[in-house]
């Protein structure tokens, strides 16, 4: 049985506690629940799948030694995932995602027949867009004329939209490159007009620093682009974007490298790492399970990135390698840093529900 952490206290058998997991003094790990917290001894514990880091919610196995006041722990684990459709059991057709209805669409025969019937519909997932480096717009051009026959739903772009080589007049050298952006798909008035275009800012993009949720990037930047593409849509990082059925969530961060710097044991390697942040994202049901000194957000706003019910698409657009997972009937993806892994990308078929990985040959 799983109890709290007060209930511990006297009992010699080995237990299992859900709680926080909190550092109350540098060096010493504790389990903290509302009712108590207690000292941790982690020498023999094992962890499983995940990336815990300070602030976690975990499940811990072991046995409290009275003598030393300490949980000797044998095990450590993250808490199981709850499916969406149990979620949705529970609550009904409450709609937790967002948007202007105030009940799940989900289920919506209407929707399914729409999703079902559009087998040709794609997203397309490029990360670190960097728009004043000339060999990016050229592979860039060279993606819009493959898919200027068959124009997919969307593009969604992610920056970074500078590749920070220099500091000086970044907002001066993205109003240049979006520009140049805007005058190269001028020679694609079919993506122009039946694509959507999704631009969501990275975390060296200007903007009120390193702070989550990041706001859209500044009209006055991307104007030119207003003028040109008709279903244009400047998002906040990170987005949600509801196709039909699908609960999609669109998130910019280097969380893979800020996970590992401060995880208190490293991933286990039996399994690669984006399994690790896979199963840690959707447990705790955040985008961000980490402390607030590390990722910064702003605490009115956290609701925008929790994940609960568990959405059907998760895009990370990490400069780590590029990945996708199936965990939990949800797809986790990263489709890599476009200029850092040989121009490749994600592209994903919500009819199939399959994604594809796609490069540019040089």
């Amino acid at each position: 049985a799983v109890v709290s952490t007060q209930s511990t206290g006297g009992d010699h058998k080995h237990t299992i506690v859900l709680a926080m997991l909190v550092q109350i003094e540098e060096g010493k790990y504790y389990l903290e629940d509302p009712s108590a917290h207690m000292l941790l001894d982690l020498t023999a514990a094992k962890f499983h799948v995940g990336m815990f880091t300070e602030f976690t919610f975990v499940l811990a196995e072991g046995q409290y030694d009275d003598s030393k006041s300490v949980f000797r722990v044998t095990g450590v684990g993250l808490p199981p995932t709850e499916p969406a459709s149990i979620t949705r059991n529970f609550f009904g057709n409450a709609n937790f995602f967002g948007g202007p209805s105030t009940t799940c669409v989900n289920g919506i025969t209407l929707l399914k027949d729409i999703e079902r019937e559009k087998q040709d519909a794609m997203f397309v997932f490029i990360s670190d867009v960097w728009l004043d480096d000339v060999t990016v717009l050229a592979k860039l051009k060279t993606m819009f004329t493959g898919y200027s026959k068959y124009p997919p739903f969307a593009f969604v772009l992610f920056g970074n939209f500078s590749s920070g080589k220099s500091h000086e007049n970044t907002i001066g050298k993205l109003q240049t490159g979006f520009k140049a952006l805007a005058d190269m798909l001028a020679s694609f008035p079919s993506l122009c007009s039946d694509s959507h275009f999704l631009f969501i800012p990275g975390p060296l993009d200007p903007g009120p620093g390193p702070i989550l949720p990041r706001p859209p990037l500044l009209s006055s930047i991307v104007e030119p682009l207003t003028k040109r593409i008709a279903h244009l849509h400047m998002c906040s990082n990170p987005a949600r974007v509801q196709y039909c059925t699908q609960n999609m969530v669109l998130f910019r961060e280097n969380l893979i490298n800020k996970m590992c710097r401060h995880c208190i044991r490293f991933p286990n390697r039996s399994e690669e790492l984006h399994v690790h942040l896979a199963k840690s994202i959707l447990s705790q049901a955040h985008l961000a399970p980490l402390p607030l000194h590390v990722l910064p957000v702003y605490w009115s706003y956290d609701y925008a990135l929790r994940l609960y019910p568990i959405p059907d698409v998760v895009v990370v657009a990490d400069k780590y390698d590029a990945f996708s997972v199936n965990a939990t009937d949800s797809l986790i993806m990263n489709p890599g840093s476009f200029p850092k892994s040989n121009f490749s990308f994600k592209v994903y078929m919500p009819a199939q529900r399959k994604v594809e990985n796609c490069e540019i040959n040089t």
